[in-house]
C-alpha cells in the first residue's frame, strides 16, 4: 500500500493511502489512539479496520496525527488532531472528486476525533467507534448525532467502563433519523488483547449489512391524504 506524505494544517502528515480501483467508491478514514500513550497509524487494530475497508472496495486512508512518526507539529489535545482529520478526508477528495459518500472509523482516542469529523462533514455516511471514552471525552456535540454507526466496546475495559460507554449509547438511541447499533466484546478490554479477531469479526458483520442496506432507520412511511 503506497505511502503517502500531504499538507496538514500544522506541517506534513505521514499516512497510508490505498485506491479502490472504482472513481466513484466510498472513502474510508481511519483514526488511531492516543498519541501520547504509543498510538500509531500502525495500531493492530487501525490497520485492520484498514483492511477491512479496503477489501470491500473502498478507498482507504489511515495517518500518523501530528507529532507521530513522520507527521509533523505537536500534540494539541484534540482540537489539532480534529483538523488533521479534516485535512486528510480533504486530500483524498481531491483525487477522487466522484466520490460521493464517506466512512469514518476511530479507535479510542480516535474515536473522540472521528465522532466530531462526524458532525463537521454531512458526507460522512457511517461509523464506528471502538472503545470510546466519555468518562474522559465530552461527547456533547453529538446533538443530533448525523449518521447511523456501530459502537463497539469490552465489557472489561477498565480505561472507558461499559457503564459510561451505555450512557452514550442510550443518549443517541433516543434521536431519530440514525439507527445506532452497540456491541459488546465479552471480557475483552480497552486493547482488545486476544479478542481482536472477535472484535473485527463484530465490525465486519456490521459494514456488510450496511453495505446490503440494512441497520439504518426504516424511511418514515407516506401519510395518506
Amino acid at each position: 500500500m503506497p505511502e503517502v506524505i500531504f499538507n496538514g494544517p500544522a506541517g506534513r502528515l505521514e499516512g497510508r493511502y490505498q485506491p479502490s480501483k472504482e472513481k466513484s467508491a466510498p472513502i474510508a478514514i481511519i483514526l488511531h489512539p492516543h498519541p501520547q500513550f504509543g498510538g500509531t497509524m500502525n495500531n493492530q487494530i487501525v490497520y485492520q479496520l484498514f483492511y477491512m475497508f479496503q477489501k470491500r472496495g473502498f478507498t482507504t486512508l489511515r495517518f500518523n496525527f501530528r507529532s507521530i512518526g513522520r507527521s509533523q507539529g505537536e500534540f494539541d489535545h484534540g482540537a489539532g488532531e480534529l483538523s488533521d482529520a479534516a485535512s486528510a478526508l480533504d486530500w483524498v477528495q481531491s483525487l477522487h472528486p466522484d466520490s460521493k459518500s464517506c466512512w469514518v472509523a476511530g479507535y479510542s482516542f480516535g474515536a473522540w476525533i472521528g465522532m466530531q469529523l462526524l458532525m463537521r462533514r454531512p458526507e460522512i455516511e457511517g461509523f464506528m467507534s471502538i472503545a470510546p471514552q466519555p468518562n474522559i471525552y465530552d461527547f456533547s456535540f453529538l446533538a443530533p448525532c448525523p449518521s447511523s454507526g456501530l459502537i463497539i466496546n469490552g465489557d472489561s475495559d477498565k480505561v472507558a467502563p461499559e457503564k459510561d460507554v451505555n450512557g452514550l449509547v442510550e443518549k443517541l438511541k433516543t434521536q431519530k433519523g440514525i439507527l445506532i447499533t452497540h456491541k459488546i466484546v465479552e471480557g475483552a478490554n480497552h486493547f482488545f488483547n486476544g479478542q481482536v479477531d472477535t472484535l473485527m469479526g463484530e465490525c465486519e458483520d456490521y459494514l456488510d449489512r450496511r453495505l446490503q442496506g440494512e441497520l439504518v432507520p426504516e424511511p418514515a412511511a407516506k401519510r395518506i391524504r
